[in-house]
C-alpha cells in the first residue's frame, strides 16, 4: 500500500495516497511533442482546460515552454552534475522568460478567476516565471530540472510557500542523444532525486511541500524507462510523494510501433494507460496526462485494487 501524505500548497493541503490524483496537461506552446500548437491561442487553451476539468482533472499543469527531445533551454549556470565527457552545443534560450510569461500568466489568471478552488501548477524551470505564476494563482511549481537550472528557484519556491514537483532529468534535451549509459538507472534516479530534494530543504523549502517525479523519457533511452516502471516502488524509499508522467511518451510509441516505425503520439493511449496502472499499483500518488477521462477511469480501477489489497 502506498503511504499517505498531506501535500502542503501554502494556504491549503491536498491528501495524497488514498486516491490517485490526476494532473491534466495544458501546453500553451507551439512545439510540444504531442499537442504543440493546438492550445497556443488563449481561448483555445482555456476551452481545453475546461474539457480537462469536465473529464475529472484534479490539477491543471500549465506550461509555456517545450522540453521535447532536442529542445534548447536557457540555464543561468552550468549544471555541475552533467555526466563527465558529455559534449554538447552551448545552451540557448528556446523561449525567453518574457515570452513564457506572456503565454502562461493570462491563462492562469483566467482559470483562477473562473475556478477559484482549482489547483493550478506551472510547468517551468525559471524562478521569475514561477514567482509571477504563483502570484497569478498557481499553487504548485513543476520544475523539470529539479531546481538545478535556475540557482534562484529553490529560494524563490521557499519564499512563495507553494507546492513543488522536482523532476529528474539527465542532461538537457539537446544532449540526450549523446548521453553515456547511466548504469543502474533506478538507483541513479533514486539517489539524485533524494539529493536534490534535500538540497531544496536546506534552501528553505519545507519537506511537506515536495513531490518527486522520476522523469520518464527525460534523458532516459528507450530501454531505460522500463526498469523505472518495473521498479517504481523502490522510489518510495526517498520518503516523498511520487508523480509519474508517462503520457504518450516515445518509449511507448517504440514498443507499440510496427514495420520499423514508432506509433505516433495520438496512437499511444492504451499503452499510456498500461504504464499509468503499473505505476499506481507501485506507489504513484499523482499521474500527469494528456488524456484525462481515460486516465481517471484507469486510476479508479487501480485504486480499487490497492484498497482491496
Amino acid at each position: 500500500m502506498r503511504p499517505v501524505f498531506q501535500w502542503s500548497l501554502g494556504a491549503r493541503s491536498l491528501e495524497l495516497g488514498k486516491r490517485t490524483l490526476v494532473m491534466g496537461i495544458l501546453n500553451v506552446t507551439p512545439d510540444s511533442f504531442s499537442d504543440g500548437g493546438q492550445f497556443l491561442d488563449r481561448d483555445q487553451a482555456l476551452a481545453h482546460a475546461e474539457r480537462l476539468l469536465e473529464e475529472g482533472a484534479d490539477i491543471i499543469d500549465v506550461g509555456g515552454e517545450s522540453t521535447r527531445p532536442g529542445a534548447r533551454v536557457a540555464t543561468a549556470q552550468a549544471d555541475p552534475k552533467k555526466p563527465a565527457g558529455l559534449k554538447s552545443a552551448p545552451s540557448a534560450a528556446a523561449v525567453s522568460a518574457e515570452e513564457e510569461l506572456g503565454r502562461v500568466i493570462p491563462v492562469i489568471t483566467q482559470l483562477k478567476k473562473k475556478h477559484p478552488t482549482l489547483v493550478i501548477s506551472v510547468d517551468t524551470y525559471k524562478a521569475s516565471v514561477a514567482r509571477a505564476a504563483v502570484t497569478a494563482g498557481a499553487e504548485v511549481v513543476n520544475d523539470v530540472s529539479g531546481f538545478r537550472w535556475d540557482p534562484q528557484m529553490a529560494k524563490t519556491v521557499a519564499a512563495l510557500k507553494c507546492g513543488a514537483v522536482l523532476m529528474h532529468m539527465r542532461g538537457r534535451p539537446e544532449e540526450w542523444r549523446s548521453l553515456p549509459p547511466p548504469g543502474d538507472v533506478v538507483l541513479l534516479v533514486k539517489r539524485e532525486l533524494k539529493s536534490w530534494a534535500e538540497e531544496a530543504v536546506l534552501a528553505g523549502v519545507r519537506r511537506e511541500r515536495i513531490v518527486l517525479d522520476p522523469g520518464f523519457g527525460f534523458g532516459k533511452s528507450f530501454d531505460e524507462n522500463y526498469p523505472l516502471l518495473s521498479r517504481f516502488s523502490e522510489l518510495q524509499a526517498a520518503g516523498f510523494p511520487l508523480l509519474a508522467g508517462t503520457s504518450r511518451k516515445s518509449f511507448i510509441g517504440r514498443t507499440l510501433g510496427s514495420e520499423g516505425k514508432d506509433a505516433p503520439p495520438e496512437a499511444r493511449l492504451y499503452g499510456t494507460l498500461a504504464t499509468q496502472t503499473a505505476v499506481i499499483l507501485k506507489g504513484a500518488h499523482i499521474i500527469r496526462t494528456h488524456d484525462v477521462k481515460a486516465s481517471v477511469e484507469a486510476a479508479r480501477i487501480a485504486d480499487a485494487i490497492l484498497q482491496a489489497h
